[in-house]
């Protein structure tokens, strides 16, 4: 089989910058923390709130966005998300009180829920299996890259002045700008065109990723796993007892990727690094290295998914995690907070996410959905994702506060182990196989949840 690969890696950058706005928008608010906290007068718990809020808006954006990609397009609703980014960029920027940044912080969770959902599922189904991993962690690396962007700009804009907060959340702008215009260039998913009876269309996107064999076997693969089906997947089907063992493997690894306590690093970084009796110009300065060891490691992942598999990925990541929390929360009950080590582990723990559950899980969630309830299915995942996301940001400044930032991260983990065994025992590998030729796997594997390695 002959790819077009310059074709598929066009489109499936142009999609994955979705994910670029998804990291710059959680995490643009990490620089803001200090100058947001005094301009408003926050508490901790309302400090917790306002970083948290936009959260709220994925959670939404999670819940519909993969119906509304099954009705109009990924392509479609893509675009929509591109403006949310937009508007909720230059909403920010511009707020004085304290509920229009939040309404405007939830209009930007609403895009990166639905950049969420559809970017993975959109490159998942226009890629050949023995490229979907690697083509899926595209977005991946977008996402950490948007992170370091965030990071990046907030320590360039800091010299600004008092009003540095409102021009690092309107940077957002730019982007948002990028890829609404870059959308245009993109077909629509090819397994959406089949299951809306457009098998010309299909086969036409098929044929300029591949060669003609590829394109019809696809075509093949595609209406047999629609045969039956006509009806698009509804959310009553997607809890029905057959999908039931991957439902659990999605919403379990959706909820463990945030679980795992990695965007306490990302949103909260400067704060742990304030607390650890750095300044703000300095904490802002470390953060960028937690954004540039993301990206390494994120390529790295890249490079051996397809080779190495998703399964071992995600053990040495979550392995990795819980020795970096343990020891984290060491340093801070023997008062070691101004130990290079404590900046070292911090960095690390990133690292080991950004190599293992960072873009594994992405590639994984957009692989074991059958088309029939793909995207239904990806919103139910997601939405778990971004509920534990969002209890995930709102609690540990309230944690910290209560149990001492020790004991919080050495729950991190516990938690990390925990993850680290259910993945062991019950997560087949994925790698090199057809969407199709999963699902008649998984739906068959639901009946009985497989231990295979």
């Amino acid at each position: 089989m002959k790819v077009n690969f310059r074709y598929l890696l066009t489109i499936s950058i142009v999609t994955a910058l979705g994910g670029l706005l998804f990291g710059f928008d959680i995490s643009v608010i990490s620089g803001t923390i200090p100058f947001i906290q005094e301009f408003f007068g926050l508490n901790e718990i309302l400090k917790g709130w306002v970083v948290s809020s936009a959260l709220i808006g994925c959670i939404l954006g999670a819940s519909f966005s993969g119906r509304l990609g099954d009705k109009f397009g990924r392509k479609k609703v893509l675009m929509v998300t591109a403006l949310l980014f937009g508007i909720s960029a230059i909403g920010c920027g511009f707020s004085n009180t304290i509920p229009a940044f939040v309404f405007y912080r939830i209009l930007g969770g609403l895009a990166v829920g639905g950049a969420s959902v559809l970017a993975p599922v959109y490159i998942a189904e226009v890629s050949p299996a023995h490229l979907r991993g690697r083509m899926v962690s595209i977005n991946q690396l977008t996402i950490v890259i948007g992170i370091s962007l965030a990071y990046y700009s907030n320590w360039f804009l800091l010299g600004i002045g008092e009003n540095a907060w409102r021009w690092m959340f309107a940077a957002e702008a730019v982007p948002a700008l990028l890829f609404f215009v870059a959308l245009f260039i993109i077909p629509e998913s090819p397994r959406w065109l089949v299951a809306r009876n457009n098998e010309t269309k299909a086969k036409a996107v098929l044929e300029k990723i591949a060669d003609g064999d590829f394109s019809l076997f696809e075509l093949k693969e595609i209406k047999a796993s629609l045969a039956g089906n006509e009806k698009r997947g509804t959310l009553k089907d997607v809890f029905k007892k057959k999908y039931a063992f991957i439902l659990f493997l999605g919403i379990f690894l959706a909820v463990f990727q945030q679980w795992s306590g990695i965007n306490v690093i990302f949103f909260y970084a400067p704060d742990i690094f304030a607390k650890a009796s750095l300044g703000v110009d300095t904490a802002l300065f470390q953060t960028t290295l937690i954004g540039l060891m993301n990206v390494v490691f994120t390529i790295l992942a890249m490079q051996v998914i397809d080779r190495m598999g998703r399964k071992k990925l995600l053990l040495i990541g979550a392995s990795g995690m819980a020795v970096c929390y343990a020891v984290i929360g060491f340093l801070f009950s023997t008062g070691r907070t101004e130990d290079w080590l404590l900046l070292t582990f911090i960095i690390l723990t990133p690292a080991f996410f950004a190599f293992g559950l960072g873009p594994t899980v992405w590639v994984i969630l957009s692989e074991i959905f059958p088309n029939k309830i793909r995207g239904a299915a990806m919103s139910v995942a997601t939405l778990s994702l971004w509920v534990a996301c969002y209890l995930l940001t709102l609690t540990f400044p309230i944690f910290v506060e209560l149990f001492n930032a020790s004991n919080t991260f050495w729950l991190y983990a516990v938690i990390c182990i925990i993850g680290f065994l259910v993945i062991f025992k019950y997560l087949p590998e994925t790698k090199g196989i057809s969407l199709e030729q999963l699902e008649k796997m998984l739906v068959k594997t639901s009946a009985k949840p497989s231990t295979k390695k």
